[in-house]
């Protein structure tokens, strides 16, 4: 989730910024786990591929992930794989051995030029490729070989599979690849535990195979990680979106991991994601105050805000820009709360937020109430109508006894000119 919402933002501000952006993101619908996994479940490789790929864009889909332009997968490609195969192969870039097909590393006098280690840091490499048969330890699987009995492809060489590497260089050249650049593509991303082998291993046999390097700038996000100390109380030990997502609204989740730089380790804890839906929540009662028009954004304001976000994508600099604004924002309205102008300025502000960062879209009456189901509202509506008429009896004993059981459903209530409202409030439990 963090090098989706990560790789969305960029995408967001290139697009805002004019540019024609091919977005790709591939679906890698076969591999060893995925095997194992049909094997223990008794399912198709199409069932659990397709199960697995919906499940996915769904929770994209919940955290503001916008769609991929191109979103190929591997077993809709395995003629193009088999081809750049056979071109590593008559560039004697590549051998066969006993179990596959395996990439000569010697070949390529660059390898090492992107994660830039050092010839004795290639354990994980050879733990994951081991065989003797191998040139070099360091070579990696192009073509797994297996029986007529697996899940498998022909190809000139035998029966088999793609290893993980080569999926990607080969539909990165079939779909995305300029022609007459010295680039194959511009930019290419992913999380920093990809960085090697994966992501070395493609821009090498890239390299062999074309003649060219695969991306002009490579980009990685960081870990994410958790602080056993402030270990999450609702979610446990998991650290899948799909059960975050059972707990927190997706705009929150998105909100607090855009809150660190995409570069820098993320450290999670439950405590500081509600840290961070406070500071969220302020846009949002900056949003009770508007109206629905808007006009244009303020021109400072935008420019401060895309100012920060050129830069390497500072998203520190770029939410201070923001909460700036949300504060002078209600300083000016508390000063004159009907300035129409000012509110129509205003939503504009909020409008670019969401268009650049994802977030401040909900309304703002089901933001506050996030998380409630129809029954638990029926009954806040219920205990609110007794608080009322408790007030009307002057017995205001029984009054604060309905506010303080609202209180541990975790339910706060504000009496206005309108009547009481209330908000879902996660810091009181």
């Amino acid at each position: 989730a963090r090098s989706a919402i990560s790789f969305d933002l960029l995408r967001r501000v290139f697009e805002y910024e004019g540019y024609k952006t091919i977005f790709a993101r591939n679906i890698t619908d076969i591999d060893d786990k995925i095997i194992k996994k049909i094997q223990n479940e008794g399912k198709t490789l199409q069932e659990l591929t397709d199960f697995y790929t919906k499940r996915y864009k769904d929770d994209m889909a919940k955290i503001g992930v916008k769609e991929p332009v191109i979103e190929p997968k591997a077993t809709q490609n395995i003629d193009a794989i088999i081809e750049f195969i056979d071109h590593l192969m008559k560039k004697d870039c590549a051998y066969v051995i006993n179990d596959g097909v395996y990439f000569d590393v010697q070949k390529d006098s660059g390898y090492f030029s992107l994660s830039h280690r050092k010839m004795d840091e290639n354990d994980s490499q050879s733990r994951v490729e081991s065989n003797s048969q191998k040139k070099d330890p360091k070579d990696f699987a192009l073509w797994k070989f297996c029986s007529d009995e697996e899940i498998g492809f022909d190809s000139p060489w035998g029966r088999g599979r793609p290893g993980w590497h080569i999926e990607c260089s080969a539909m990165i050249k079939r779909h995305l690849a300029l022609k007459g650049s010295k680039y194959q593509i511009d930019i290419h991303a992913g999380g920093a535990d990809l960085l090697f082998p994966h992501h070395e291993n493609e821009a090498a046999q890239s390299r062999c195979e074309s003649g060219v390097d695969l991306a002009r700038y490579w980009m990685h996000n960081g870990f994410v990680q958790i602080d056993g100390e402030k270990m999450s109380k609702s979610l446990g030990n998991s650290f899948y979106l799909k059960d975050a997502l059972k707990i927190y609204e997706g705009e929150v989740l998105r909100f607090y991991l855009l809150s660190t730089h995409y570069r820098a380790n993320f450290n999670f804890s439950e405590e500081e994601l509600l840290h961070s839906k406070k500071r969220l929540d302020r846009l949002y009662r900056l949003k009770k105050r508007l109206s629905s028009k808007t006009s244009s954004a303020n021109q400072d304001f935008k420019e401060s805000l895309l100012e920060a976000l050129r830069d390497d994508l500072n998203i520190s600099k770029a939410l201070g820009v923001i909460d700036k604004m949300i504060s002078e924002a209600n300083e000016k309205l508390d000063l004159n709360p009907k300035d129409k102008a000012l509110k129509n300025e205003l939503g504009a502000n909020i409008a670019l937020i969401n268009e650049l960062l994802g977030i401040g879209a909900l309304d703002h009456t089901y933001y506050f109430q996030i998380g409630v189901d129809e029954e638990t509202k029926s009954k806040i509506a219920s205990l609110i109508e007794q608080r009322l008429e408790a007030k009307n009896r002057k017995d205001f004993e029984k009054a604060d006894e309905i506010r303080d059981e609202l209180l541990k459903m975790d339910i706060k209530i504000m009496d206005t000119a309108e009547g009481t409202i209330w908000e879902r409030d996660l810091s009181i439990g």
